[in-house]
């Protein structure tokens, strides 16, 4: 399975849940993402037989690192970018909502470019 950007956005839920509490469940991630328990179950199922995640004996959701290292690179943009969004006067919302929509498209060479000009202008306005 290719990892697509619904896959990235599961893996990106399940670290930004587990920043918050100890253990992830199934459940988190409806919540985290208003997404129906048969639609989380069946990505859950498929994270896991490509080894992005591991479910216990428990239902306790990790990921592996692997999967750990998508949803790192992904989370990281989504901060950065909403950052800089809210910097420029966005509301707090659309570019929560904005961020989650660039942060999968972008080259590493944009991204980067636009961290560099997202850390000087937070630095600015501090």
């Amino acid at each position: 399975m290719s990892l697509l950007e619904s896959g990235e956005n599961y893996l990106e839920a399940i670290l930004m849940v587990s920043e918050r509490q100890k253990d992830v469940h199934a459940i988190d991630i409806v919540n985290e993402l208003n997404f129906s328990k048969p639609s989380v179950s069946i990505m859950l199922k498929k994270l896991k037989d490509e080894n992005y995640i591991k479910i216990d004996e428990h239902s306790h959701i990790t990921l592996t690192k692997k999967g750990y290292e998508i949803a790192e690179k992904i989370y990281e943009r989504h901060k950065i970018l909403t950052q800089l969004l809210l910097d420029l006067g966005v509301s707090e919302k659309i570019a929560e909502e904005d961020a989650c929509k660039i942060e999968h498209d972008l080259t590493i060479e944009s991204f980067n470019a636009i961290k560099e000009a997202a850390i000087k202008l937070h630095d600015k306005i501090k």
